[in-house]
């Protein structure tokens, strides 16, 4: 049986892309092999190639002055790539500490740039609000401002995109890429972990400005030189070819959909039923300020804390899986990405229902 898998990433995906690649697994487009056994190189691979990142160009409206690159490392690896493309070992660049995404890039950009100016830090907050656009302290000098529009952790947004001027900016969407419609011309990079909304891990998706490539300081590993990778076509090396194929996949799937405006919808009306039964229920509560709320992660905490094993025990036994909070703050979090069916919303409210009828 299939459960609902509130997992942060690697996280559910559509079952209808899991069972067209199933079909395909063992005799990929009648070539009597699976297509992770097929040449990169070949001509069939490079079409999947090809139709993914026009697929993507397509749901994003990605300008065509934007490479898109599909590359390895993650975004973790990004957090060093970055500032090994985009500025130089004196360079300031500025950061926002929202949370543990963050502060790994902030700490990864301390190994590589001489300052790092935290722009704003909500610390303070135990990291359960976001910056407002006035008190971004900016560098007017930096290579670029960097943000992370969603914490998976903290289930913190931004619910605003931060004005840098010509300062360009760079964005982890990791967790909200796909979810939504976004304008691409206001930010000089964005980068993505496939493992939430694209696809299973392993590949890093990178959009990047043309102008902004070809800057690469010297002993950059040529795999993450976004001009050398961009003139390979992200082939400069063997690249994670199901990956590759399966994120093909979930554009197309994401387009049968009605694109990213019927997907906002949906995930809006999704975070939306959750939150609201939250706030309503007097026993779960949100730590996170109302207009900070991700869409994606959903984090809430039980009136009674010793009750959150059982919660968790509970649920899985109910077909509602990895519903445990990060270890490093505890409590619980539903991660509703693209791929979550509004089925498991209704599954898991009807179960914290109960849960707490029996608990209270």
């Amino acid at each position: 049986m299939r459960v609902f898998n509130f997992a942060a990433g690697p996280a559910t995906l559509p079952l209808e892309v899991l069972e067209q690649a199933q079909s395909e697994m063992t005799n990929w487009k009648n070539s009597g092999m699976s297509v992770m056994e097929v040449s990169h190189r070949s001509k069939a691979f490079v079409a999947v190639a090809q139709e993914a990142e026009a697929d993507l160009r397509e749901l994003l409206a990605i300008p065509a002055n934007y490479k898109v690159l599909f590359l390895q490392g993650g975004a973790t690896g990004m957090f060093s790539a970055i500032p090994m493309n985009l500025a130089t070992a004196d360079s300031t660049v500025d950061y926002v500490n929202t949370g543990a995404w963050s502060k790994k890039a902030i700490g990864e950009a301390k190994r590589f740039c001489k300052v790092v100016n935290v722009s704003a830090d909500e610390a303070a907050s135990n990291y359960s609000t976001v910056p407002a656009q006035s008190a971004l302290k900016l560098s007017p000098n930096a290579a670029y401002f960097h943000y992370t529009p969603n914490e998976t952790i903290g289930g913190v947004e931004f619910d605003y995109v931060p004005q840098t001027g010509d300062v360009p900016l760079v964005a982890d969407f990791s967790s909200t890429i796909l979810s939504r419609p976004i304008d691409v011309s206001k930010f000089g990079l964005i980068y993505a972990g496939a493992q939430k909304n694209i696809g299973p891990s392993g590949i890093v998706v990178v959009i990047v400005r043309e102008d902004l490539i070809g800057k690469a300081r010297p002993g950059t590993p040529s795999v993450w030189d976004f001009k050398a990778m961009a003139d390979e076509g992200s082939m400069l090396n063997t690249p994670p070819t199901f990956g590759w194929y399966f994120a093909g996949l979930v554009f197309k799937w994401l387009k049968k959909q009605g694109g990213l405006k019927a997907i906002e919808q949906r995930n809006r009306d999704k975070a939306g039923k959750l939150y609201d039964f939250i706030e309503g229920s007097g026993f779960y509560k949100s730590p996170v300020a109302p207009n900070a709320r991700s869409w994606m992660n959903v984090p809430f905490t039980l009136a009674k804390p010793d009750l959150d094993k059982i919660f968790c025990e509970e649920a899985k036994k109910a077909g509602l899986v990895n519903l445990e909070g990060h270890r490093s703050v505890g409590g619980m979090r539903a991660s509703i990405y693209n791929a979550m069916p509004p089925e498991g919303i209704d599954a898991l409210i009807k179960f914290m229902k109960e849960f707490q009828a029996r608990n209270a």
